[in-house]
């Protein structure tokens, strides 16, 4: 499905946000240099008041203790959780902050530091030093064992492990249809963006596009038809597979929309695509059961 400017006419209501304008992209803490905002840009802040949220740590299946950020709404629960997958910058500001516009939903979220035992992107200038010396030496299933890992631990402190879901940002979106395929629990997931089909590696060995008979949740994913990482033909091929493997799924392209359009500290973001795409993500949720 194509998404023009003009269909945008049930934008996100507003969530108690406040938004802070840049004067120096210096002040952008844990963000990696390449993606500092340009001078003039605002983000979204989301105040953790009124939530429970922290760092904690999630036991991994190698028994490395897994950084992860985590909130929830106040109260006993439990809540329905979303797994939040990182982009290729890690979890930073961006990614606490959408975890905290879940909670404001009545979500619980935690995401993990996926990028731990290989590095930290947010103190790599070079965007092929963060592909070559960190992303690409992540193996998918050590992603898949710590997203079931946050998923326990979630489940266990507060969480409704029979409302899972998933949503992937990027690098991530790549991962959400992954995980849709490898667990059997997740009721619904979310792709924003990220790769659909390429040459299979050592790390990862297949891509969304080879897992579609695979899947165990529905998933929605999110494209910008100016991502010069994400071909829209590719895009096109994933929904095919869709159809023959019979599979709920739902791809929405907006067609004006570059690469990481709902990331607010981005010089790419589109506030009027990111809005509509989170309204979609919350009733793709909520239609599902989580």
């Amino acid at each position: 499905m194509l998404v023009k400017d003009s269909d945008l006419d049930c934008l996100v209501p507003g969530l108690p946000l406040s938004r802070r304008t840049f004067a120096d992209g210096s002040l952008v803490a844990g963000f990696a240099v390449a993606v500092r905002p340009a001078v003039g840009h605002c983000v979204i802040q989301t105040s953790a008041e009124g939530l429970k949220a922290g760092d904690v740590a999630v036991r991994g299946c190698d028994g490395i203790q897994v950084r992860a950020y985590w909130v929830q709404p106040l109260g006993r629960g439990p809540f329905p959780t979303v797994l939040v997958v990182p982009g290729i910058f890690g979890l930073h500001e961006y990614i606490r902050d959408t975890c905290r516009r879940l909670a404001r939903q009545g979500y619980q979220a935690i995401a993990p530091n996926v990028f731990q035992r290989q590095g930290d992107p947010s103190i790599v200038a070079s965007m092929a030093e963060i592909h070559s010396g960190i992303v690409s030496r992540v193996p998918d299933r050590q992603v898949m064992e710590d997203l079931d890992a946050c998923a326990s631990w979630a489940a266990a402190n507060g969480g409704d492990p029979e409302r899972l879901g998933l949503t992937g940002f990027c690098w991530g979106g790549r991962i959400a249809w992954l995980y849709a395929a490898h667990n059997f629990r997740l009721k619904a997931a979310v792709a924003w963006q990220g790769r659909v089909a390429g040459a299979p590696t050592e790390n990862s060995p297949c891509h969304p596009i080879d897992r579609v008979a695979a899947l165990q949740a529905p998933v929605l994913g999110l494209y910008g038809g100016r991502d010069q990482g994400v071909p829209l033909d590719d895009v096109e091929m994933l929904r095919e597979g869709l159809t023959r493997a019979g599979k709920q799924g739902e791809l929405i392209v907006y067609p004006d929309a570059g690469h990481a359009f709902h990331a607010d500290y981005r010089p790419g973001y589109r506030p009027e695509y990111a809005a509509d795409g989170w309204r979609r993500m919350l009733r793709w949720f909520r239609d599902r059961g989580v």
